[in-house]
């Protein structure tokens, strides 16, 4: 089963980092990423661009509505995410405890619906 790992922080929390805070997170993803596509649980992923260069559609009368930004009703912001194919949600949470993500900012796990929908 795949499942996707979303990572939020608050604008301008990576860049409040320490400089060796900042290195220490580095080298603690490469050997996530390693461990884990060593294993063939890591599927892919990628860090996203500032919220600033976001656009939202929310539909309005049947028409969706551009709005600059991600305007999500919470401070922190959908920072990057990868994708996880594994037997379980737990093993999922379990490897996304793994990330050092996860020891600074909001990680969720999240099932990736199959092709059928089923999950709806």
């Amino acid at each position: 089963m795949k499942y996707v790992v979303l990572i939020y922080n608050a604008p301008g929390a990576y860049e409040a980092l320490s400089d060796d805070d900042r290195e220490a997170l580095g080298k603690g993803a490469d050997r996530f990423f390693k461990e884990f596509t060593d294993s063939g649980e890591f599927i892919g992923g990628a860090a996203l661009a500032d919220a600033s260069q976001a656009r939202t559609l929310r539909g309005a009368g049947g028409t969706p509505a551009v709005t600059d930004g991600p305007f999500a009703e919470a401070k922190e912001q959908l920072a990057g995410y990868y994708i996880l194919d594994c037997e379980s949600i737990e093993r999922a949470v379990e490897i996304a405890s793994h990330d050092p993500a996860s020891r600074l900012w909001a990680v969720e796990v999240r099932p990736v619906m199959d092709t059928e929908g089923a999950e709806f």
